[in-house]
């Protein structure tokens, strides 16, 4: 080892992940030293890719250190949780003040956030990166949302910009924020891409059942809904499923899928984030609970049996007409659930004091990653326009494309509903933009139910200060708050 140069990053786990990111950094001429737990899967990386750059592959986790270059940098990739600790535990002993250790999997951020503390005081960098693009990103260019501190991002961050996306010449990556920034972010990427997978499944269905339409004709609109406005990595795809027969029955593929959708859990992190930052993530939420729903077997199979739809026939007069609104629903559908996901992002760099870019978040996602989309240069236009935007549905351009869309946005939840198709994330997604609009909301019946039956207190709309009503005796009321009562 001592006739070679060292490596100048390394990357231990070799599942698909690890292995095409350690590929990807060996095709940008970086000599890259890759290590797992099993021999085997490195063994076959240096087989079968050997020949695409410089590998340095080590059996033991001593040996896979040695041959890292001063101050050493570490891509793990491994499972989130249990494994990630045991690789810490593992290579921090063999580190020194100053090394960088990279955590690239999809890990809760409160567990990034602890692992930074731990082992900043050992003198270590830690740094929680989202990583998207699945096992194609990985390999020729992902959306890289790293954390960690400055210092370590001026060593890590030209390797990782390298080697991500990019859009018109800009990196997909950039320095998210401190600790546990990075994955925060990833998560609510991740949060918005159920919700963004949900809504097109739901246009998907309304499609179906309102034009009697084939998968093939599903996807042709599909296919010219990706040459405007919704021009995406997920409706490039979507079109991409409908189009494809079954090798096994000549059948459309997407008919023989068993209609139960499995998740992996970041969502459900996004919506537990969401309910403790006090957002309301609905459109998120719902794509969530709507997964959830899919895979409740008993439950479904049971209501089946009994429950009547009394639901009108479904007949579409304007078959183009029926298309542009759903269309525009679904893109106005789409704007609220990524206004939601970056009011999220917003509420927790306020929190924790990250100092999160928004609009630099909207530029990296540009490329690489799931939710690759169009729109997403009109949200860093936005933030760019006003950072201190309070609600990005505020800004004129979404103002403006989600008020083209809202009476076709109402058409078609009514629609839905009299025809019994339950339309969840697009329901809710309105639902929200109409709480937000609102100029009152029923929530004062609310807080005047929680005074009566547990004095929680309610405050008014003609003077300043908290107050509560006797509820149970004269019914006079008290100010609280240390003010003067009138």
């Amino acid at each position: 080892m001592s006739d070679q140069p060292l490596a100048q990053i390394g990357v231990t786990g070799m599942a698909v992940m690890g292995r095409n990111l350690a590929r990807n950094l060996a095709r940008n001429g970086y000599r890259v030293a890759v290590h797992n737990r099993s021999w085997g899967r490195t063994a076959s990386l240096i087989e079968e890719h050997g020949d695409e750059g410089t590998f340095i592959p080590s059996e033991s986790m001593a040996d896979f250190v040695a041959s890292l270059q001063r101050p050493r940098t570490v891509i793990s990739m491994v499972k989130a949780g249990a494994a990630t600790d045991a690789v810490i535990e593992e290579l921090v002993p063999l580190l020194e003040p100053g090394d960088i250790v990279v955590d690239a999997g999809n890990a809760h951020f409160p567990d990034t956030i602890r692992r930074e503390r731990a082992l900043r005081e050992k003198g270590i960098h830690f740094v929680g990166t989202g990583v998207s693009g699945g096992e194609e990103g990985a390999l020729n260019g992902p959306s890289i949302m790293p954390g960690g501190t400055v210092e370590s991002y001026q060593t890590l961050g030209p390797i990782l910009e390298t080697i991500s996306a990019h859009v018109d010449g800009v990196p997909c990556c950039t320095h998210v924020g401190p600790d546990g920034a990075g994955h925060f972010v990833k998560m609510v990427h991740n949060g918005i891409e159920y919700a963004d997978m949900q809504l097109i499944a739901e246009a998907y269905d309304l499609l179906r059942l309102g034009l009697g339409a084939s998968a093939a004709e599903l996807a042709e609109i599909f296919s010219q809904w990706n040459q405007g406005d919704l021009d995406s990595y997920l409706i490039e795809i979507t079109a991409d499923i409908l189009a494809q027969q079954d090798p096994q029955t000549g059948a459309a593929f997407v008919d023989v899928v068993l209609d139960q959708a499995e998740q992996k859990g970041t969502g459900k992190w996004t919506v537990q984030s969401g309910l403790d930052l006090g957002i309301p993530l609905t459109g998120i939420a719902e794509a969530t609970f709507a997964r959830a729903l899919s895979a409740s077997t008993p439950q479904r199979e049971a209501a089946r049996q009994v429950l009547p739809a009394d639901a009108a026939d479904w007949e579409v007069t304007d078959r183009d007409a029926f298309i542009e609104q759903v269309r525009k629903a679904l893109y106005a559908s789409k704007v609220v659930a990524y206004s939601q996901g970056f009011d999220q992002i917003a509420a927790a760099s306020a929190e924790y004091n990250w100092q999160i870019d928004l609009g630099a978040m909207a530029r990296i996602w540009r490329g690489g990653c799931i939710i690759r989309a169009k729109f997403l240069d009109r949200i860093t236009e936005a933030y760019e326009r006003n950072p201190e935007l309070p609600l990005l549905v505020a800004d004129p351009y979404f103002t403006e494309a989600v008020s083209a869309g809202v009476e076709s946005w109402r058409q078609i939840v009514a629609s839905a509903a009299l025809h019994g198709v339950p339309t969840p994330a697009f329901s809710s997604c309105l639902a929200y933009y109409d709480g937000v609009r609102a100029k009152r909301l029923p929530a004062n019946l609310i807080q005047a139910q929680r005074d009566y039956f547990g004095a929680h207190t309610y405050e008014r709309t003609d003077r300043e200060g908290s107050y509560h009503l006797d509820w149970s005796g004269d019914r006079h009321e008290e100010r609280t708050d240390g003010g003067a009562s009138l």
